[in-house]
């Protein structure tokens, strides 16, 4: 697999932090429970739950399902407004497979994720996945009793090299800005960290003279997510731009949440759409393993890395890689934006 990088991005503002969104789940009066529970509520009840829930995610129609192990849990479920749905495995079960796969199966061209849909962990094979490899994987899943299912990926897993609007590496190779932001009066961008491991200084132009700033941080593998402080503030803009001469103000940050549906940006395939499927993915790239992705049914090439997901005014995550193309369909992950927003101080604007 190899992470993509993508190109500059117009800014966004940080608000939330949390694993997932977090809401009041306190509705009036006991005897009127809310009508529908928000996606922040609905994760953070599945998550108060702890052993006795396997995660939430939005069903067909909008509404939040939370899955239950128990009817208590289920009561409370439905008195916080979402529909509960008994499932057989809690989390402790879907955790302990999970465990197995990164003890046994932690091969290149490998991902795996919780799909609370189907109340199992759900890894991936891509073509280079084979022979001795592929007997390892099948060992892990095997051992979780059925906690564990395989899913081959049609091409293999990569980073993606270029991106939103491009941003260009002083060592060679070309990203995408995913979001604009900000500390105080000191303005920065945010990207893919396999793109800020390239060089410590970024430019807007693939000549190499226009310099749009200096790399202050930077997270690859374990994460995909790195920053570069902006030598001019005058080139940062608190929007993402969307190839078709209009641009989306970014003024918050938020975390995704299985069935939302999201938009990306990026320098070589401009803007796509698609929808989230799992959250907390682990990928693993042949340039190493990176883990707590957003993955997504949305397309990615090589040079969209870095780019910015989002969904309205939102910012959720930077473009890390995947597999398959914008021609035929393909899978991407993307780093969660909040925890690259806390680590650094900075926001969204």
């Amino acid at each position: 697999m190899r992470p993509t990088r993508s190109s500059l991005r117009r800014a966004a503002t940080i608000a939330v932090a949390g694993t997932l969104v977090a809401g009041s789940l306190l509705g009036t009066p006991a005897q009127a429970a809310p009508s529908s529970a928000s996606p922040d509520a609905a994760a953070t009840l599945s998550e108060r739950l702890g052993a006795r829930s396997a995660g939430a995610y939005a069903d067909a129609t909008g509404k939040m399902v939370v899955t239950v192990t128990d009817a208590v849990a289920a009561r409370q479920v439905a008195a916080a407004g979402a529909t509960p749905r008994i499932v057989k495995r809690g989390a402790a079960e879907l955790n302990s497979a999970t465990a197995e796969l990164e003890r046994s199966a932690k091969i290149p061209g490998t991902a795996w994720w919780t799909d609370p849909a189907t109340n199992q962990v759900v890894v991936s094979v891509d073509p280079t996945v084979t022979g001795a490899k592929l007997e390892r994987v099948k060992a892990a899943a095997a051992r979780a009793n059925g906690a564990v299912r395989i899913e081959k990926e049609a091409a293999p897993l990569s980073l993606r090299i270029s991106g939103g609007q491009a941003i260009y590496a002083g060592g060679g190779g070309r990203c995408s800005l995913g979001f604009n932001v900000r500390s105080g009066s000191t303005y920065y961008f945010i990207t893919a960290g396999h793109c800020t491991n390239i060089s410590s200084s970024w430019y807007s132009n693939s000549s190499l003279t226009s310099l749009l700033g200096s790399r202050t941080g930077s997270s690859f593998p374990g994460n995909d997510y790195g920053i570069v402080r902006h030598s001019n503030p005058a080139n940062a803009a608190g929007n993402v731009y969307l190839y078709n001469g209009r641009y989306q103000d970014i003024t918050t940050a938020g975390n995704a949440y299985v069935g939302q549906r999201v938009q990306r940006s990026g320098s070589t395939t401009g803007l796509r759409g698609g929808s989230v499927t799992a959250l907390n993915a682990t990928v693993n790239y042949a340039e190493g393993s990176v883990s707590g992705l957003i993955r997504t049914n949305v397309c990615a090439q090589p040079g969209d890395s870095g780019g910015p997901l989002f969904a309205g005014s939102t910012a959720l995550g930077l473009t890390s890689g995947g597999s398959g193309n914008c021609s035929t369909g393909g899978t991407t992950y993307f780093q969660p934006v909040l925890e690259v927003l806390n680590r650094y101080g900075v926001n969204v604007f």
